[in-house]
């Protein structure tokens, strides 16, 4: 596992990057090779990256409403 300090904060990641990051800490989790604390950890960036991608997601359904607003 990727020492906590070494990994960038999830609130600087862009949609790609939150998205195959979460994609290594899924593989990571289902290997069940990581000790419990490791496990934790991984569990708890899956979480936070996962609301990261929606944040994205969320906020490109936002501009597409507003473009079609917009062109109505």
């Amino acid at each position: 596992m990727v020492a906590p300090e070494s990994t960038p904060d999830v609130s600087a990641l862009s949609y790609e990057q939150a998205r195959d990051e979460l994609i290594r800490v899924v593989n990571e989790l289902e290997q069940g090779s990581a000790t419990l604390e490791d496990s934790l950890a991984l569990w708890e960036r899956g979480e936070a990256l996962a609301a990261r991608c929606e944040e994205w997601l969320k906020g490109a359904k936002e501009r597409l409403d507003a473009a079609r607003a917009a062109a109505e």
